[in-house]
């Protein structure tokens, strides 16, 4: 697998990881640009000077993300804090997945809402593990918890959104 991605371009990795890794930035950030700013700054930085570590190359980005996510984050706290106080709560929050049209926004909208109100931790590895495909294991060492904390909070989630969100009928 380390001779595979040796042979990738960054240009070809990026295309096939960077949607999965842009959402997962989206659980750490407040709006999709900063998420983005943050994918590129984590990428590029991995690019660089980590992708010859050890490890399985999504584990060591997603942890690489994670970190310039927290990082961005302190140093936008005062700015942000100064904007929402300003702003009055005002400012709509930015969606996580592509806009629809229909049932299927009215959906969407649903999943997204009940998304946010499960437990920051819940969220962020409900979201490591279905949209970025993380392994338990791989989970634990990004966030620095054990293997079975992060199933626990999966099965959480899981149950969570099954209690809260209406099954679609098939047609």
């Amino acid at each position: 697998m380390e001779a595979e991605h040796a042979k990738d371009t960054w240009k070809d990795w990026f295309e096939a990881y960077g949607p999965k890794l842009l959402l997962c930035a989206r659980q750490w950030t407040r709006s999709l640009a900063d998420a983005e700013d943050v994918v590129q700054e984590a990428f590029v930085r991995y690019w660089r000077h980590q992708r010859q570590l050890p490890g399985d190359p999504q584990a060591l980005l997603v942890t690489s993300i994670r970190r310039a996510a927290i990082d961005h984050a302190r140093r936008e706290s005062r700015r942000t804090v100064r904007e929402e106080k300003a702003d009055g709560g005002l400012e709509e929050r930015e969606a996580f997945f592509a806009p629809q049209l229909g049932e299927a926004a009215e959906r969407r909208l649903e999943i997204e809402a009940a998304l946010q109100r499960l437990p920051g931790e819940q969220r962020e590895v409900l979201v490591l593990k279905i949209w970025n495909e993380l392994t338990f294991e791989q989970i634990a060492e990004t966030l620095g918890i054990p293997p079975n904390t992060a199933a626990s909070r999966y099965r959480y989630a899981l149950a969570a959104l099954r209690k809260e969100l209406k099954p679609v009928p098939h047609e």
